[in-house]
Order: C-alpha cells, then structure tokens, then sequence
C-alpha cells in the first residue's frame, strides 16, 4: 500500500508539471513581485508629499486650494487596501489606477507653483524634493513596465493549451494590468490656471 501511495504521489508529480502547474506558480509569483514593487515605488511617492507640501506652503501659503487638493489626494490613495489579491480584481484595480492618476495630477499641479515663485524654485530643499519625486517618478515608470510584462506572460501562460485546463481546474484566472487610457493619464501633466497671478515673495 505505501508503495502504491508513493508511485501516486510521483505520478500527480509529473501530472502536475506537465500540465503548466508549476508554470503558473513561478509566473504568479512573478506577478506579486512586480506588484509589490509597484507598490513600494508609489508608497515612497506618497511618503515626499507632506514634505514638498510644506516647503511649497513656507513660500506660497495662498494656494491653499492646490494643498487642499494633493491632500485629497493623498487620503484616497492612502485609503485604498492595496493587497497581492488586488491584482485579480479589475474593479479595484481600476479604484487604484484613478487614485493614483489623482495623485499624479495633484503634484503636477503643485510643481507648477514653482513657476510662480522663483525663491521657491532657488530654495535647495525644494530643488532636492523635486529630484527625489523625478527619481520616485522614474522607478515608478520602471516598476509599472515590468509589472506589465509579468502580467502579460502571466495571461498568455493562463490561456495557452493546455495550461488553460489547469489554470480553470485551480481557478487561475488573468490578472488586471495597467491600461493604456491610465498610462496617457499618468504620463500628461494637467493644465495648470490661477484666477489671478500670484506674486513672487
């Protein structure tokens, strides 16, 4: 009886390694990790915002409505529960693409302040804010690439034949990914308009 047990359990091995199992396991483990550095990448984003908020405020308090609106912000995204789970749910997917699209267009908005206040834009710890959100900026473009490539490996190993017939077996379906309409979104600075030129302090 153990020996048959054995020659079972080796034979579900080789069932399952031939059949794309193993596959789908290393490509969604693939996938969590590109996620999770997507995440990491907008949590350090998130994470410069007070700061570059109160450097802007020391030289343009009166913009109040530009804070109110990168704080709005902030709170949506940091409101959302960003799990491993989220990236099998394209609705949530999509509530953390928009957050974060928001988050984007509010710190453009605030960047272009710096227009209006040349001793902002000469004070060294706003130029080191504004070098570490480009930096952040860039990572997170990077991150977003490769999550969107483990994705799409991920999608085409789950669709193949007959990886398919194992993915539906362990309900493996495809995941969410960036789409294009969110990546034009992110990637185009918002126009920026003031009711009345502020002047330079």
């Amino acid at each position: 009886m153990r020996k048959f047990l054995v020659i079972l359990a080796s034979l579900s091995a080789l069932a399952l390694s031939g059949c794309g199992y193993n596959d789908i396991q290393r490509a969604d483990e693939q996938v969590k990790a590109g996620w999770s550095e997507v995440i990491n990448q907008y949590q350090r984003r998130a994470d410069l915002v007070p700061n570059l908020v109160n450097t802007v405020k020391g030289f343009a308090a009166q913009e109040q409505q530009i804070f109110t609106q990168v704080a709005e912000a902030r709170s949506r995204v940091g409101s959302l529960q960003v799990t491993p789970e989220l990236v099998n749910d394209e609705a949530a997917f999509k509530r953390f693409q928009e957050a974060q699209a928001g988050m984007s267009g509010a710190l453009s908005r605030l960047m272009a302040i710096s227009e209006n206040y040349p001793q902002l834009k000469s004070d060294a710890n706003f130029r080191d804010l504004q070098a570490q959100l480009e930096g952040t900026e860039n990572r997170i473009t990077v991150a977003r690439n490769r999550y969107i490539k483990d994705v799409q490996e991920f999608n085409v190993l789950v669709r193949q034949f007959p990886v398919n017939l194992t993915a539906m077996a362990f309900s493996y379906k495809p995941k969410a990914s960036f789409t294009v309409d969110n990546e034009k979104a992110i990637s185009t600075a918002p126009a920026v308009s003031f009711d009345k030129p502020a002047a330079a302090k």
